[in-house]
């Protein structure tokens, strides 16, 4: 086994035919790309996999077993203090490259224990801290977060929406490849309707000039680009919400027009929350559920919320119940009794 030190990753002896044997984390990035991982993902696990490594004294993940896997969620939670979901996200890391990459079955795998998440009440915008958030944002973020909070759509699930996800006639927008792999369909709120056709209108005029410099060509997801060689050059794949510069695509290297970084709409949220006074801790998840709630107390379905939240289970959806007369909010106290 030998060492590289600019990658912090252990590769296999050289083969017999004398060609250098794939490096650990090149193996990890082929395995995720053929699966179909997003690139957040793969940066993640990449992370978590040269961590586990480096604790380790940089011994090869084929010599190690439960106790060093252990000993490494362990240390996550004790010395770094990180939360449940981040120790979860490292041991999923961890079990991809032992059954994925090395091929490597260990019964042992199955009986370390995940993190239990805290059970969280979410946080809930009141009708009137929406309007005063939304008032107080204008342009794309101010049509992003009024998205967010019109149709319960996820942070990345708005970001990466397409031209062509955008179905004027039937009054809905298709979210693709959600949470679970999983398409679905949220209304389009007709308040946003205008704004949303200017919208597609700034798209094709940004799109007209970066096929006029011999560029345009976004990226499709899975195998679409070979099965369609160019429907990445068409105004229905390009992003809703391009980013205002161009970039290189870090697997393809191709030079493009990305979507929006996500980042800059939570600064933007965060803007209009201070600026509006609310002092609850709110984000740009939590119009998605201040959606669901307003909803339940409307008096719609629980199981039509679930389906446009993409909740597999429907007592997902049921934390938003604590809205509708069955918690706190509905006892009487004794101070304020007769």
């Amino acid at each position: 086994m030998s060492y590289h030190r600019r990658s912090g990753v252990i590769s296999s002896p050289p083969a017999a035919s004398g060609e250098r044997a794939p490096r650990l984390l090149d193996q990890v990035r082929a395995a995720l790309r053929v699966r179909h991982y997003s690139i957040r993902t793969e940066r993640a696990y990449l992370q978590w996999i040269r961590r586990f490594i480096l604790a380790n004294g940089k011994r090869h993940p084929r010599d190690m077993g439960a106790k060093e896997v252990e000993a490494f969620l362990s240390m996550l939670a004790v010395k770094g203090n990180v939360a449940a979901s981040t120790q979860n996200q490292a041991l999923s890391a961890l079990l991809f490259l032992y059954r994925q990459v090395l091929g490597i079955e260990l019964p042992w795998m199955d009986e370390v224990v995940r993190a239990k998440r805290p059970q969280r009440i979410p946080v809930v915008l009141t009708r009137e801290e929406v309007t005063r958030l939304l008032a107080l944002m204008e342009g794309r973020y101010g049509l992003m977060a009024s998205l967010l909070y019109g149709t319960g759509m996820r942070l990345m699930e708005c970001v990466r929406l397409r031209v062509k996800d955008v179905d004027f006639g039937r009054n809905e927008i298709c979210v693709r490849n959600g949470k679970g792999g999983k398409d679905r369909r949220v209304p389009l709120p007709r308040k946003l309707e205008e704004r949303l056709r200017l919208q597609v209108c700034r798209v094709k005029v940004i799109h007209e000039g970066d096929l006029a410099g011999g560029l345009g060509e976004v990226d499709l997801p899975h195998a679409l680009a070979r099965k369609y060689p160019h429907a990445g050059r068409e105004l229905g794949w390009q992003y809703l919400f391009p980013a205002t510069r161009q970039s290189t695509d870090p697997r393809t290297g191709r030079r493009g027009r990305h979507h929006v970084d996500e980042s800059a709409l939570q600064r933007a949220v965060k803007l209009a929350r201070d600026r509006a006074g609310i002092i609850k801790p709110a984000t740009c998840h939590t119009l998605r559920h201040s959606f669901a709630t307003h909803l339940l107390e409307a008096g719609h379905d629980i199981r039509t919320v679930q389906e446009l939240l993409g909740h597999k289970d429907v007592a997902t959806t049921q934390i938003y119940t604590h809205v509708l007369g069955r918690g706190a909010g509905a006892v009487l106290s004794p101070l304020d009794r007769e």
